[in-house]
This record gives C-alpha cells, sequence and structure tokens, in this order.
C-alpha cells in the first residue's frame, strides 16, 4: 500500500464516520480535555512571552472555540 492508497484510506474513513467523528470534537469529554491543554499551553507561553499575553489568550479563545461544545 504505497502513500496515496493509504491517503485514500483515510479519506474514505472519515467519510463512513464524519458524523461520530464530529460528535467526539464537539462533546463535554473534548470540552474538558481541550481547556486544560490549552490552558496550560497559554500559560507556558505566558511565561516565555509575558508581553503577548493579551494576544495570547485572543489565540487560546478561538482554539477553544474550535473543540468542545463551549
Amino acid at each position: 500500500m504505497g502513500i496515496e492508497d493509504a491517503v485514500n484510506k483515510g479519506k474514505e474513513l472519515f467519510e463512513q464516520n464524519k458524523d461520530k467523528i464530529e460528535e467526539a470534537v464537539k462533546s463535554e469529554q473534548a470540552e474538558d480535555v481541550s481547556d486544560k491543554v490549552l490552558d496550560g499551553v497559554a500559560d507556558f507561553a505566558k511565561k516565555i512571552a509575558p508581553g503577548a499575553a493579551d494576544k495570547i489568550d485572543e489565540i487560546r479563545e478561538g482554539a477553544d472555540k474550535a473543540v468542545g461544545n463551549e
């Protein structure tokens, strides 16, 4: 199986399970996990670049809206 075959199989599996994947990404569990990860990354970034805290919060909020249900 070549790379192209693997990519096509991945696309096929995604299409077959798109509804389940969307449901999982928008779940409460995904929200909890993503909040913890995003908080950790944002806190770390603020330690490295304290002057960019507002921009880091803005980016964190945008990422948070893409995953989970809140």
